[in-house]
């Protein structure tokens, strides 16, 4: 599909829907992923002030994820624009797009329409390294809820209780995990908390809502224990008590016709390997498009151009050589088209 098929497909679902569109999709193709980050504002800027006054706006959105305050941040800088805010989901929206969901005035879910625990890992200098050899080891992030779980298993499985052994627990912890890296633990997670409140604030106000707040807060924070948790729209809308929308069949066909062309210009569904990238040339340059916004007023893809090539390889400690590949950044950012 073409760009202009696509802006035809948006045009159609605002005449729908009686709003303005803008589509924010980050890839997760194994190998290219990409993130929400705090990159994206200028070019959400560009697209709303070209908009210029409207009532309402749909943000079309796939992600598995990125940085909170981006996400926290990104709402905000939709709510100076409209009135009414408002996510179409027609597939993942995990972690921190589950974060910008709860934002919005209603969450419009396909039958495929994901959200998740919003519960943030943190990676500091201060974390502990990952298992393995070499001199550059990679951190480890730290799980808000790996740390509660911790001690969730000494309270109920160990049957510790807070006057006796948890202290020594705690000290084993901080044994292992720089107390620091613990200190971060703590505030991201107090820190997800308010941001989810005041997401939800603004379209749940009242001290009727408030009970209604802090159930969705703890259920999206504490309740689920996995950050992989996968929420339906039936149990976002029926069991946590979110605003969500079961659109017309004829509204989620367009919306995942929509989402299916990004998909398939990310390459969502082919997990890349050199070897399948390369075939029988010993040498190729690619271009990958890895995450989109994309509205009527124009066109951002974060695209990377990248050498790759088949080498012969010599590690220590093997006689013989390896065949393997030798990678190159050429380029990579954004870059707009239309």
């Amino acid at each position: 599909m073409s760009r202009e098929a696509r802006l035809q497909i948006i045009e159609e679902i605002e005449r729908t829907r009686g709003s303005r569109v803008i589509c924010y999709l980050t890839g997760d193709r194994r190998g290219f992923e990409t993130r929400i980050g705090a990159d994206i504002f200028s070019f959400f800027y560009e697209h709303l002030s070209k908009m210029g006054s409207f009532e309402t706006l749909d943000l079309l959105l796939y992600s598995t994820g990125g940085v909170t305050m981006a996400g926290f941040g990104l709402v905000r800088l939709i709510r100076e624009f409209c009135k009414k805010f408002n996510v179409l989901i027609p597939f993942k929206a995990h972690s921190c797009a589950t974060l910008i969901a709860l934002g919005a005035n209603e969450i419009i879910m396909g039958k495929l329409g994901q959200l998740s625990p919003v519960d943030p890992s943190v990676t500091s200098p201060y974390n502990p390294t990952m298992p393995g050899q070499g001199q550059q080891r990679a951190l480890l992030p730290v799980s808000v809820e790996d740390v509660l779980g911790y001690f969730d298993l000494a309270r109920k499985e160990a049957g510790l209780r807070d006057t006796d052994a948890l202290p020594a627990v705690f000290q084993q912890l901080s044994s292992n995990v720089h107390p620091l890296a613990l200190g971060s633990v703590y505030r991201a997670r107090e820190q997800i908390g308010l941001l989810a409140r005041t997401l939800l604030t603004f379209h749940m106000r009242g001290k009727a809502q408030a009970k209604k707040v802090d159930k969705i807060i703890s259920i999206l924070t504490k309740e689920r224990h996995s950050h992989d948790y996968m929420i339906s729209r039936q149990e976002a809308k029926n069991v946590i008590g979110l605003k969500v929308t079961e659109p017309p069949a004829t509204l989620e066909k367009k919306i995942w016709e929509l989402y299916s062309d990004y998909a398939f210009a990310m390459a969502l569904h082919v997990p890349y390997s050199n070897d399948t990238f390369l075939g029988s040339q010993p040498q190729l340059v690619g271009t990958f498009d890895r995450a989109f916004i994309e509205s009527r007023e124009g066109t951002h893809i974060f695209r990377s151009r990248k050498e790759v090539k088949r080498a012969t390889i010599t590690q220590p400690g093997i006689p013989l050589p390896v065949e393997g590949f030798q990678e190159r950044l050429l380029d990579e950012g954004w870059v707009k088209e239309g």
